[in-house]
């Protein structure tokens, strides 16, 4: 089998709200194998957390289910896909648009789909009504020059 990533990784999980720490936790550990900036891993953390978060509130709601992630490693990018068999989203545009929740009365901010478009540098999210939801997340790390770099380029 030819494997068009550097590495790759799968987990799935139980729709528990204390596994939402677990997967950002796990995530960001493999992210750290691209040798991100504090900032980059924070941005990282907090986007698994708000999809796995919408998972565990709107796709199975007041059911059990599993989550599923598979995050791969590219270059200098990571690619993480957080999909459940949940309910489905009825329109995305809607449910992407900000300050928007189908649960209000849980007190949720409506942010999530924002948030994860602010951190990561690409969102796809696909959606089937009673057949679940997939989203994807892109990061690129930005690797700072070292001072050996910049000293050899300077040689030239």
């Amino acid at each position: 089998m030819v494997n068009f990533y550097d590495n790759e990784m799968k987990l799935e999980f139980l729709s528990k709200s204390n596994n939402e720490a677990f997967a950002r936790i796990t995530v960001a550990a493999f992210a750290s194998q691209l040798d991100p900036t504090i900032e980059e891993l924070a941005d990282i953390k907090t986007a698994v957390s708000e999809a796995v978060t919408n998972c565990i509130i709107h796709g199975y709601e007041d059911t059990e289910g599993i989550i599923k992630i598979n995050c791969k490693l590219s270059a200098n990018s990571i690619i993480i896909e957080i999909s459940d068999n949940g309910k489905g989203i009825e329109d995305i545009s809607i449910a992407k648009e900000p300050l928007y929740t189908s649960k209000p009365n849980l007190e949720r901010s409506g942010m999530g789909f924002t948030i994860m478009e602010s951190f990561m540098d690409e969102v796809k999210i696909e959606s089937v009504v009673d057949i679940g939801t997939k989203v994807t997340m892109k990061k690129t790390i930005k690797r700072e020059e070292n001072l050996e770099d910049i000293l050899e380029k300077t040689k030239d």
